[in-house]
């Protein structure tokens, strides 16, 4: 599609999103409070928290119940997906996250087979233990890491890739494209030889109390919460927003479209009647019940979210 055609409907686009009073306290089944007991029991044969969370969200839904009450250990925080994220205004990112006084971030890829920035982890984080106090652990020669992070940004990826990296084995982690994959509380998993490296693998943790609904949209977004609870349609209007505030067209190639549109209804419609996401209903009519085939929305919305979550609509920056 032309440049000039996109701009010329740019005009056309909402500027802000009506979220129609949700409120998304009703979107998120418990805040998971065993799971954090369970972490904080286990803080005391801890040397380093690794927090995972979603590049294309940086600031957005990080629990910060974790800074709140695992802090008390040193702390990396791993930006996985790095791949799917437009990484262009990464300086102000990693600016924005000092201020907040997070200081140790690495930006990961971690389904990718080789990732150099995973051989970064083990350096930094030995760096990091070695300039702290180990307490009851300084006489261990081997170390133990906790891995934290909302449901679906690559935990299990993580420790799968550093086990691919360091000792050449295959995965020890389940992984999957829903959140809560990981469902034992603790499990405890070696991911180095040289120095003796154990991971905690923690199921995804949501915050009790998520701070806008806009927050709430993007988590659910990048699939940290089945779509469900949100709604496909809902989640597939906001992806069609947020692609059109950033200038992501992409889509307009993909499913072969005139031009941008900011009407959900005609989008998802189209990309019903392109991939043959139809569905048979009876109708009513004066003389009898007839059978009509009709767009399946609901079908299409999946497969336009599934669509941004591969990246096959771009490189995005939600935040």
């Amino acid at each position: 599609m032309r440049l000039y055609q996109a701009l010329r409907s740019a005009d056309r686009f909402r500027t802000v999103f009506d979220f129609g009073g949700r409120d998304v306290a009703h979107w998120f089944p418990g805040h998971m409070a065993k799971g954090l007991k369970q972490m904080r029991a286990s803080l005391r044969s801890v040397d380093c928290i690794i927090e995972v969370h979603d590049a294309r969200i940086p600031f957005s839904g990080r629990n910060p119940v974790f800074r709140e009450t695992l802090d008390v250990r040193p702390h990396v925080l791993i930006l996985n997906k790095m791949d799917l994220a437009d990484l262009s205004s990464k300086q102000r990112i990693l600016a924005k996250l000092e201020e907040d006084g997070v200081r140790n971030v690495l930006f990961t890829d971690c389904l990718k087979q080789r990732d150099d920035n995973i051989k970064k982890l083990v350096p930094m984080v030995m760096g990091i233990i070695g300039s702290t106090q180990r307490f009851n652990r300084d006489e261990n020669t081997d170390y133990c890491l906790m891995v934290i992070g909302v449901p679906n940004v690559g935990k299990s990826s993580l420790i799968n890739s550093l086990r691919r990296t360091n000792l050449k084995k295959g995965r020890a982690s389940r992984v999957g494209g829903e959140p809560g994959i990981t469902k034992a509380v603790l499990t405890k998993i070696q991911v180095c030889e040289r120095p003796i490296i154990h991971l905690l693998d923690t199921p995804g943790v949501l915050p009790p109390k998520i701070e806008s609904v806009e927050t709430g949209m993007k988590l659910a977004l990048c699939g940290t919460i089945l779509d469900h609870l949100v709604g496909e349609d809902i989640i597939a209007d906001y992806l069609l927003y947020s692609l059109n505030r950033l200038g992501k067209f992409s889509y307009v190639e993909k499913y072969e479209l005139q031009e941008p549109s900011d009407d959900i209804h005609h989008v998802l419609k189209h990309i019903a009647v392109k991939l043959k996401k139809t569905q048979r209903v009876k109708a009513i009519t004066g003389v009898g019940n007839i059978t009509v085939t009709i767009p399946n929305y609901t079908a299409a919305a999946y497969d336009f979210i599934r669509a941004f979550r591969k990246g096959e609509l771009g490189r995005v920056m939600l935040d």
